[in-house]
């Protein structure tokens, strides 16, 4: 019982430091280079519209693109996504555009995610209708599986800490 305290404190010490260096440091190019990104692309495009929209004030996707250094063709295509979920509105015809509709105290980092990129696991074993080939052949649970499933859960309960409105005006000692 006491080492599997420690051991998920542990977890949960390196899963924060994780993801508060995602974070703090940005979202760089690291596609370039080969690396599977933790938050993509989109999401930091995301978190930067929602910073441009976040004083109320409605504006069109250009603005939003010049304010936040954003490509349109990725603005459009996430500020739909942000409409869909009802974080946003969308007002079309010549005095549209778009306006904050949601309260960014109440929407998490992991909410912004699920809304840009959908449901993400760490591993296949963790999406739900994964068969475990190990588990068929040997008829036991995997312990894989489990221990990833601890570090998953660990994952998205830090992502829900960070609420949007804390990730765009709120600085982080480190």
């Amino acid at each position: 019982m006491f080492f599997s305290c420690i051991k998920e404190n542990f977890v949960n010490l390196i899963l924060t430091i994780i993801v508060q260096n995602t974070i703090i440091r940005g979202i760089k190019d690291d596609e370039k280079e080969g690396r599977t990104l933790l938050i993509t692309r989109e999401t930091d495009y995301a978190l930067r519209i929602l910073r441009a929209l976040a004083d109320g004030k409605l504006l069109n996707s250009a603005a939003i693109c010049e304010q936040e250094a954003l490509p349109q063709h990725f603005t459009y295509k996430i500020l739909k996504k942000l409409n869909k979920a009802g974080v946003i509105r969308i007002l079309r015809g010549v005095e549209g555009g778009c306006q904050l509709t949601a309260d960014l105290k109440m929407l998490s980092l992991y909410d912004l995610i699920s809304i840009t990129e959908g449901q993400r696991a760490i591993s296949s074993c963790m999406e739900a209708n994964f068969q475990c080939q190990w588990q068929q052949k040997f008829g036991s649970r995997c312990q894989i599986h489990q221990n990833l499933q601890v570090i998953q859960n660990s994952l998205d309960q830090q992502l829900k800490t960070y609420s949007i409105y804390d990730m765009l005006f709120k600085e982080k000692s480190c």
